[in-house]
């Protein structure tokens, strides 16, 4: 579990570091629209960005299964967001490969280091 757990974080970090230091690429995968404020790109910095990096980083400083599994909780926090927006807003194809990933991640980081091991 221990490669895993630093994979996923690594995974945590690399998708963070796209959201941080790349918002309009970022923005453009996600399906947003810059509308001229740079308020967009400082949000997708943040939220999608550096909150991520720090989580994968503390997550490998601090390098415990309840770390680990707190990271795993913040992805399913993600997954939470996806599927309300799946049964309210409507599917995508897109939408449902991002549950997918946020959902598998998270639950073998809760699950990996709090109840199997």
């Amino acid at each position: 579990m221990d490669l895993i757990n630093m994979l996923l974080a690594i995974v945590t970090i690399g998708f963070g570091t796209a959201g941080w230091l790349a918002p309009a690429w970022t923005m453009e995968k996600v399906g947003l629209a810059d509308t001229g404020s740079t308020m967009g790109y400082s949000e997708i910095r943040a939220a999608s960005g550096a909150l991520f990096v720090v989580a994968g980083l503390a997550t490998l400083f601090l390098a415990s299964p309840i770390s680990y599994a707190m990271l795993g909780f913040v992805w399913l926090g993600g997954a939470l967001g996806r599927v309300t927006s799946l049964l309210m807003d409507g599917t995508t194809a897109r939408k449902w490969t991002f549950f997918g990933t946020e959902i598998v991640v998270g639950l073998m980081l809760v699950l990996g280091n709090l109840w199997l091991a």
